[in-house]
């Protein structure tokens, strides 16, 4: 699309007009100052490197004041804590405080079951972690405490392995639920070492490697795994444990083909928990500005649900399963099975990465929306010691919960003080209010678990979106879902990552190629296919790719470079270098046939010969021109006609005579120099390093000139740490901008036939 065409003539006109007198001045300065190639820059001194200072010695004067500042950036709790404006902010902590307890209480509860774990160590699980995450964390906003996707995720991990820990023995209830928290427990510990080590060594930037819809479309999936997972909850029926790859397809199987046998008051308790849930919802929605904190229905639902399971006897009379026995305190911290280790690792890493991606996410967006910064590398460090800490204390790993901390933005929390007010509340539950619910059905939690789910699974309208918005971003959200349906969570990840790297290379392979023309009276360039002001220079060729030029693009690169000059560049130069082969054997045969004569007139029986011996050789040289010309003549696809020796004698004193193009008969390029917009390059490797000589070597075998202009300095600096820069290839041929280079070569041009010729493979 032309410039015109994009924005109207009359505005294009209009921008013109307003910028002229601008775009004047700086042709202006252009073209009076000198011209910089590289070699003026280094010695203007604007890419020297910059002087190196000492850390160490630094470390070593000021040691004091580097450990404490080291320790107010990983307790960032000593920073803002004591400048906490109390006026302005405690009440609303403290509500939000208390209203994200509400939620997490049930939550909580529910969760824990998504994890295979007794309803209590959910509770421990919100207040451990949320506590450390107050002392530590940097976002003021983000709810940390037990998630479905976490929580999930734990639990495919607890059912494959608490079975092999006690070498698949028939094993009672208790004895199971104890293996399958020492698991949760040490996985959690080994969790936290690993998001501590990687936020110590500044690894937070790994997150960029999850892009927003590789995570939409996990959370996605991980919904719908964590809905299945509650199905047997909902109908009240006792299934066998799968896992690995397909085992959700193989539980839903499996409850289509047990769903006869279900439990009808469960499945009573968990509608009608279900409805008063989404009915809270919506009245909270709808009379969002006229409550001051939202109707905690979480907690009327599991308030109301205990009470009537306890006044009815669900569990005797209609067989609904309750969560049982919640002990009152604080259990003693336990030491990690380290034997675990080897097992859980994988499973460890796959879920620290993820933890932190929800969190650090979620995190930015609310520090994005109050101007505040949340630093990556310390929530890395928050939360690792949330979860090492909590799984010393027997938690299971905890990440950021969406729901909750919207709850806790929207209820007018300021800081983590709200955190730590829910996480007392939690305690307090513990300690005394736990036990209190052994009767509430599980059906109810599994109920609040998946109205819970009703944010997630909307995401499966971003396909739609997508589809118009970006197609590879919609491939990357739909192998990112499927792989993670198909194959778990842990192993869907690898793969979603894999594929958008993959994706990612693909896609530099395939970069935007353009030639570009001068906007009318100014310094800029612009690619001539897309707008229409701009107009090639005439002689000279600027080329640009919109990617940086490496290992998996510098054939293409160098291709697309041949294809839009409009030359056929390898063509012609095969064609020359047949010519110029067959030329020096016409010569070979005329010296070997001078030489034969030379002996016969030297031979007692050439006398005769030798009388006319000057008149013969120079038939044969007459003969062998003539020769040499048909020959060339058979060669050239043009047809056109080979010059007089009188005219090779006038071509660029570079070339030998009757080497030049036009010498030799081939059509000669209409450009005489090339020039290479290498703005877009960010590194360069050998195999760019190479690509690039050979364009140098290439074109000037043609005879156009290159240069190469805006290099950046780290790219100039691995040119030469790569020997680019030789004899033949100097700085002279680098220039500070493409404005320059093309001004260089103008003034330096090769002569450039008067019409266009176009080249094409015989």
């Amino acid at each position: 699309m032309g410039l015109a065409d994009a924005s109207g003539p009359r505005d294009t006109q209009a921008l013109l007009s307003a910028t002229q007198a601008m775009d004047l001045r700086r042709r202006d300065y252009h073209m009076e100052r000198p011209l910089l190639n590289q070699e003026h820059l280094e010695e203007l001194g604007r890419w020297g490197s910059a002087p190196r200072t000492h850390q160490w010695r630094t470390w070593l004067q000021c040691s004091r004041a580097r450990a404490y500042a080291l320790l107010l950036q990983h307790l960032p709790v000593l920073v803002w804590l004591p400048r906490y404006p109390v006026r302005d902010w405690l009440l609303g902590d403290l509500l939000s405080g208390l209203s994200v307890a509400i939620m997490q209480l049930p939550q909580g509860l529910a969760y824990a079951l998504l994890a295979g774990l007794p309803p209590v160590f959910g509770l421990y699980s919100s207040f451990y972690p949320v506590f450390i995450y107050f002392l530590f964390g940097t976002s003021r906003h983000i709810s940390v405490g037990t998630f479905a996707v976490m929580s999930v995720m734990v639990g495919s991990v607890t059912e494959s392995l608490a079975p092999q820990a006690l070498n698949d023995s028939m094993i009672n209830e208790t004895a199971r639920d104890a293996a399958r928290v020492q698991v949760a427990s040490t996985l959690s510990v080994l969790v936290g070492l690993f998001q501590v080590g990687l936020g110590l060594i500044h690894f937070g930037f790994v997150v960029t490697y999850l892009s927003e819809p590789l995570v939409r479309g996990y959370t996605t999936a991980a919904a719908v795994q964590v809905f299945v997972s509650q199905l047997k909850y909902v109908f009240g029926l006792h299934l066998s444990s799968h896992s690995g790859p397909l085992s959700l397809i193989y539980t839903v199987l499996e409850v289509c083909w047990k769903l006869p046998q279900s439990k009808v008051g469960t499945v009573v308790t968990a509608a009608v928990a279900g409805v008063v849930l989404v009915v809270v919802k919506l009245l909270n929605d709808k009379l969002q500005q006229q409550l001051p904190m939202p109707i905690p229905g979480e907690l009327l639902t599991l308030i109301g649900a205990t009470g009537i399971s306890y006044g009815m006897g669900l569990k005797h009379r209609f067989e609904v399963d309750v969560v049982g026995n919640i002990p009152a305190g604080l259990v003693p911290p336990v030491a990690p099975n380290t034997q675990l280790f080897s097992k859980l690792v994988g499973s460890a890493f796959t879920i620290a990465v993820v933890g932190f991606a929800i969190a650090i996410s979620l995190g930015k967006i609310f520090a994005l929306r109050h101007g505040y910064r949340v630093d990556s590398n310390q929530e890395l460090v928050a939360l690792g010691l949330s979860n090492l800490i909590g799984g010393i204390f027997q938690c299971f790993p905890v990440s950021c919960s969406m729901s909750r901390s919207l709850v806790q933005e929207s209820t007018g929390g300021n800081s983590q003080v709200a955190g730590a007010i829910s996480s007392l509340f939690i305690l307090l539950i513990i300690v005394k209010l736990g036990e209190l619910f052994h009767d509430l059905p599980k059906a109810v939690l599994a109920a609040i678990i998946i109205v819970n789910l009703k944010g997630m699974l909307r995401q499966l309208s971003d396909m739609r979106s997508l589809w118009k918005a970006n197609r590879a971003d919609l491939l990357i959200w739909l192998v990112t879902f499927t792989a993670t349906i198909l194959l778990n969570l842990d192993l869907g990840l690898v793969v979603a990552v894999i594929f958008s790297l993959l994706l990612v290379v693909v896609r530099t392979q395939m970069p935007h190629y353009s030639v570009l023309g001068q906007v009318p009276d100014t310094d800029i360039y612009r690619d001539v296919a897309e707008y229409s002001e701009a107009k090639e220079v005439r002689g000279v060729k600027v080329f640009r790719s919109s990617a940086t030029v490496y290992f998996a693009n510098a054939e293409f690169y160098s291709d697309a470079l041949k294809q839009r000059c409009g030359v056929d560049v390898d063509f012609l130069i095969s064609q020359k270098k047949k010519l110029l082969k067959k030329q020096e054997q016409l010569k070979l045969k005329q010296l070997q046939k001078e030489e034969k004569l030379r002996k016969q007139a030297a031979s007692p029986k050439g006398a005769s010969v030798s009388i006319n011996v000057n008149t013969s050789l120079e038939d044969m040289r007459s003969n062998n021109v003539e020769d040499c010309k048909m020959m060339v003549r058979l060669e050239v696809s043009s047809g056109d006609k080979m010059e007089d020796a009188t005219a090779n004698g006038q071509e660029d004193s570079k070339a030998p005579d009757g080497s030049t193009l036009k010498a030799l008969g081939l059509p000669q390029p209409d450009f005489h120099s090339l020039i290479l917009d290498l703005g877009a390059l960010s590194f360069v490797d050998t195999v760019c390093l190479k690509s690039l000589k050979n364009i140098f070597h290439d074109f000037r075998e043609i005879e156009v000139e290159v240069y190469m202009a805006a290099c950046h300095s780290p790219v100039v600096s691995q040119l030469e740490a790569g020997h680019f820069f030789d004899a033949s290839i100097t700085k002279k041929h680098l220039f500070a901008s493409v404005h320059d280079a093309v001004t260089f070569a103008l003034q330096h041009p090769r002569p450039v036939p008067d019409s266009p010729v176009s080249v094409t493979r015989l």
